[in-house]
């Protein structure tokens, strides 16, 4: 009398498992990356907005602000508004240096955060846009 096989092999069951590896290995450092970038395509898109509320401020005052914490009020006074210094993911410490004529936007990712060594990205009033020190 036949036996009638139920199941998986033990050999089956292992190459399953190394192809599940294989793919896992191959996947999670690409999202990973893909993780990194987005971040970093929000950051960018936090300079721009913030860069566009000083320009608001400079038709207003004749000046931009230095200020990023307290909320621009519409005429010529406040700042950008943030309620701290990093973005709204937390990834990147923002910074602004402002003379009143030009400033600069700067984004430092947060050390031991998953950005870490993603290098800085800056926009400033003159249009200049970086990323580790090359045009974005």
């Amino acid at each position: 009398m036949d036996k009638i096989q139920r199941g998986f092999s033990l050999i089956e069951v292992m190459i399953a498992v190394v192809i599940v590896a294989i793919l896992a290995g191959i996947a999670v450092p690409s999202y990973q990356t893909y993780l990194v970038k987005s971040s970093r395509e929000a950051a960018k898109t936090e300079l721009l907005n913030l860069a566009s509320v000083q320009e608001k401020i400079y038709l207003n005052s004749n000046a931009y602000t230095a200020n990023l914490t307290t909320g621009y009020d519409g005429n010529s006074t406040g700042g950008l508004g943030l309620t701290h210094n990093q973005t709204t993911d937390d990834k990147y410490t923002i910074q602004l240096v402002s003379d009143g004529q030009s400033f600069t936007l700067t984004a430092t990712p947060v050390a031991g955060g998953a950005q870490e060594g993603d290098g800085d990205i800056s926009i400033s009033s003159n249009g200049e846009r970086l990323w580790n020190g090359a045009a974005w």
